[in-house]
């Protein structure tokens, strides 16, 4: 049989799956159409759906022309660069075992899809690109509505109004407190710190989770937990009087702060778990439980580490606290730790084994399709995938993130 042509379709930033919330890769014509239906109702302005339906355009029209031909569109990732060039590489990797090509054309909308080119270009012979583009009016084209329409994607509005406003708001609570420039720096240098490290999308991740409604149980969690902390900022502040009243020198004022505002902080982290613990029970939903069981444990370890260390410091009043014993808490919490984490996971297992996940289909955090999970060996802690091409797989239970209509699994890297 003659070795098919790819018309292959290229969505690095994985718009598929963050506005239409379908996982590539796409593979087919009905399952392109349907990818690039569900991204123009989510995003109409979206220039992706346009690439796709020139793809399957395009594959229509070669296949009347009497090639063996087969459209396909890859997914990336919403963060670009390594992660989005290496999804993309994996899964033409495995759709070139699959199908054996001889060769492709590709179609992209241009900006950033373009720098995959060369990882494409080293694994298929190329015979043809093409980027689509939309036809708008000159009106639409001028540079004030292109900055206005960046504005309201929330992803360029959180760097370009939202940095800004914090800066201001930390200037301000700076000045008000008399403490000049320092802490704005310090401020600054730590977000640059988590942007580079990827510390500021886990973060991002994590906040996400919380999301507030009065239809939920969790709302009074949420109250609680608010409450809580604003008491933790006031105590913290008349801390702070107390330890320049004082006359404590910066590093000793730092943990007479923070040994004073870590249990509130600990007790309002609580409050607010117990509200969305009691959601996902009633929203059966247990394995989201065995998450917020995680964050708690984390979270208490990390306060009695923080209270230990400020009384190291500090050391104002008794019982004193000595290097070593503040070595033998880390040591203690590290352990702990590890014993709190085995635990939550040996209940994750037991959770899985009681939910029915067998025929739901498995999905990476980024959106990619990994395909159905067709069995379960709670022996070995293994789930059994089948992907798309009929081949299986195991992968450890403790790699699922979340189970709901399909069970999401984390990223390897």
């Amino acid at each position: 049989m003659k070795r098919p042509i790819l018309v292959i379709c290229i969505d690095r930033d994985n718009d598929l799956f963050e506005k239409g919330k379908v996982s590539g890769p796409l593979i087919g014509r009905e399952r392109n159409l349907q990818g690039a239906l569900a991204l123009s109702l989510a995003d109409p302005e979206d220039p992706d759906s346009n690439a796709i339906y020139y793809s399957v355009r395009l594959f229509d029209q070669m296949r009347a022309d009497g090639h063996n031909v087969e459209v396909i569109t890859l997914t990336g990732d919403r963060k670009l660069g390594y992660r989005a060039d290496k999804e993309i590489s994996s899964q033409l990797d495995k759709i070139i075992t699959e199908l054996n090509p001889s060769s492709c054309v590709i179609v992209s909308d241009g900006a950033a899809d373009e720098e995959i080119l060369p990882i494409i270009k080293s694994r298929l012979k190329v015979d043809s690109t093409k980027i689509v583009f939309i036809k708008q009016a000159k009106e639409l084209e001028k540079t004030y509505f292109v900055l206005l329409e960046k504005l309201r994607d929330p992803h360029f509005a959180k760097t370009i109004i939202g940095i800004p406003a914090l800066l201001l708001l930390l200037t301000a609570i700076s000045i008000y407190l008399g403490l000049g420039w320092l802490p704005i720096v310090i401020a600054v240098a730590g977000y640059a710190l988590l942007r580079v490290y990827g510390v500021e999308d886990w973060v991002i991740d994590i906040i996400k989770d919380f999301r507030f409604s009065f239809e939920r149980t969790s709302w009074i969690g949420y109250i609680g937990g608010l409450a809580v902390f604003m008491i933790g900022i006031f105590v913290g502040y008349q801390t702070f009087q107390k330890g320049l009243a004082l006359g404590l020198a910066n590093d000793k004022l730092i943990a007479l702060v923070a040994g004073s505002i870590s249990w509130i902080s600990f007790t309002a982290l609580l409050l607010i778990m117990a509200g969305k613990s009691i959601d996902a029970l009633m929203e059966r939903k247990k394995y989201r439980i065995t998450k917020y069981m995680l964050y708690s444990a984390a979270a208490g370890l990390s306060t009695l580490v923080v209270l230990v260390g400020s009384n190291w410091i500090v050391n104002m009043n008794e019982p004193y606290v000595d290097f070593g014993t503040f070595l033998f808490t880390i040591a203690l919490s590290v352990v702990a730790g590890y014993a709190a984490t085995s635990l939550i996971n040996w209940y994750r297992k037991e959770v899985l084994m009681e939910m029915k996940i067998e025929g739901k289909e498995a999905i990476s955090e980024s959106g990619t399709y990994l395909g159905k999970i067709v069995g379960i060996d709670g022996r070995h802690g293994k789930i059994i995938i089948q992907t798309i091409f009929d081949k299986r797989y195991t992968i450890a239970m403790s790699a699922v993130s979340s189970v709901e209509e399909n069970v999401v699994l984390k990223s390897n890297d």
